[in-house]
């Protein structure tokens, strides 16, 4: 047996009753893939750390397919077995234009900027994150930059951009002036 047949025999056992048939596949370069609906993203990730011994989370992005598609966003994470050595990708197809899908940060807690880069990115939502808010582009920002939707020539933020600056730079100098007086 190969080690994407282990891998895949593996993932198929630990998902068992959350995936459809014909969810599990291989892409090209021998990793395993899995297609989870929505409202199972949660439990199907733990029962991969728990039961697959995919113990560490390397990857959270999405695709946007195009305006006007049914499941416009899809959202897609990596995970790693040190044990087993071998990765597999898990990807959950959302509806419509705002996408959200439940957040796995309590399953792996280094997820959290993660998570926040793809809603900062794409504007996927993760339900229970706790602290979905900018990582990449100002607070303000209402553009999501990695959307098909997003113009080609861009969205310049300067002036929010500049407002967000001199705010951080204001607040970092009155740290030191407090640092320096005590």
């Amino acid at each position: 047996m190969t080690n994407e047949s282990n891998t895949a025999s593996r993932v198929e056992a630990a998902l068992k009753g959350l995936i459809e048939d014909g969810a599990i596949s291989t892409d090209r370069g021998g990793m395993v893939s899995v297609r989870v609906p929505a409202d199972h993203i949660h439990a199907a990730c733990k029962a991969l750390r728990d039961e697959a011994g995919f113990e560490t989370n390397t990857l959270v992005t999405a695709r946007d397919h195009g305006e006007g598609e049914d499941e416009r966003f899809e959202v897609l994470y990596q995970f790693l077995s040190y044990a087993h050595k071998d990765r597999v990708r898990v990807s959950v197809m959302t509806q419509g234009d705002d996408p959200e899908v439940q957040s796995i940060r309590d399953l792996w807690p280094g997820i959290w900027f993660s998570e926040r880069e793809c809603y900062d990115m794409f504007g996927v939502r993760f339900k229970g994150h706790g602290d979905l808010r900018r990582l990449l582009m100002p607070e303000g920002f209402d553009h999501h930059p990695l959307r098909k939707d997003f113009p080609h020539i861009g969205i310049q933020p300067d002036k929010l951009y500049r407002q967000w600056d001199a705010a951080r730079r204001a607040e970092y100098a009155a740290e030191q002036a407090n640092e320096g007086g005590h």
